[in-house]
């Protein structure tokens, strides 16, 4: 242990991801969403694709427990269900493209979606009809994927609230719990894999501080009537980090 900790200390960059983390948890806090959009492009920058996989679900574990009694409240149990089902399908295939991926291509898939989520969302992009249960389930699927490829599950699910007409509140906590749920399976299918390693959990251990200091910032912030002001926010602090974690600039 005492080696890990002295690699912990010395980690390049180490910083600068706290710094990301506090922003990701604030925007996760007041929005629903957010934290592996602005968090990964940053993270992509100073670790390997699993190591950012690893730092993010610990960390992300912890940093939603305070706001996740409310989201209960708030949301419905059974639509993120359905939604997590269809994710404990797909995430085993999308962890074995990761595991045989150049971690460039993490990097500009991480960069490349980060990008498109909020552009979708700006240019007004909405859903006709109701969220059936079987669009729930395929939404995780795709999720499941997406969060094995490049550690995003939640670009799917959070086109699917929040380009529909359902209220502030739901969506937000929708999006909350089917997240934590995520990272709850993802953990647990990386141990089972073998592939937890112990300073990328140091990371993640550290890192859940300044997550959960961000996540009570943003949900203090939040304010139902607020909410386009909410996502223009979101939109454009993802964007930057998305821009910023580009392979071109390295």
């Amino acid at each position: 242990m005492p080696d890990g900790l002295d690699q912990l200390l010395a980690y390049e960059g180490l910083g600068w991801l706290i710094g990301a983390v506090f922003i990701a948890g604030a925007v996760r806090g007041f929005s629903g969403f957010g934290t592996a959009l602005v968090y990964l492009p940053v993270a992509a920058m100073f670790m390997p694709p699993v190591w950012a996989l690893i730092t993010l679900v610990v960390m992300d574990v912890f940093g939603p427990i305070p706001n996740l009694p409310r989201a209960r409240r708030d949301g419905r149990v059974a639509d993120v269900g359905r939604m997590w089902l269809g994710t404990i399908l797909a995430l085993p295939l999308g962890l074995m493209v990761l595991y045989t991926a150049d971690p460039s291509f993490f990097r500009y898939a991480v960069c490349g979606i980060a990008l498109l989520v909020p552009l979708l969302l700006a240019s007004g992009v909405r859903m006709r009809g109701q969220i059936t249960p079987a669009l729930q389930i395929g939404t995780g699927g795709v999720a499941g994927f997406l969060g094995g490829v490049a550690g995003l599950p939640g670009p799917p699910v959070i086109l699917m609230h929040m380009a529909s007409t359902e209220p502030a509140q739901l969506i937000r906590a929708n999006i909350m719990m089917y997240l934590f749920a995520f990272d709850v399976t993802l953990l647990g299918l990386l141990a089972i894999q073998g592939k937890l390693e112990l300073l990328p959990i140091l990371i993640g251990l550290v890192l859940a501080v300044p997550n959960l200091l961000g996540n009570l910032a943003g949900a203090a912030m939040f304010r139902p009537e607020r909410q386009r002001l909410y996502r223009l926010v979101g939109y454009g602090i993802t964007m930057a980090a998305a821009l910023s974690g580009l392979p071109i600039w390295a």
